[in-house]
């Protein structure tokens, strides 16, 4: 259910940032392409009243388990923001053992 805002909601705009561990970078950018978006570079991925900048960041080590981190800095429009966030999540969810 996507909701309409008004000219005022439209004009903020917020910030998120997520670090994500163990899903490969290619793929975090592939996901924000399901989720609307279009890949302008390896590292950019803008979709409507939205737009996702991912950096690679050193792997995370946990004893001899080395495993690779993304930082994704989403600008999104507030009105936008939860319900993208929503979905962004269910498909980064991973199980745990």
């Amino acid at each position: 259910m996507s909701r309409h805002a008004s000219s005022s909601e439209k004009a903020k705009q917020r910030t998120i940032v997520r670090e994500v561990r163990g899903i490969p970078f290619f793929l975090l950018r592939e996901y924000l392409e399901e989720l609307g978006g279009t890949a302008t570079s390896e590292e950019h991925v803008e979709g409507p009243g939205w737009q996702a900048d991912l950096e690679k960041m050193q792997s995370f080590r946990l004893g001899s388990l080395s495993v690779g981190q993304t930082r994704v800095i989403l600008k999104i429009e507030d009105y936008l923001a939860d319900e993208f966030m929503e979905r962004f999540s269910l498909k980064t969810l991973r199980a745990g053992a």
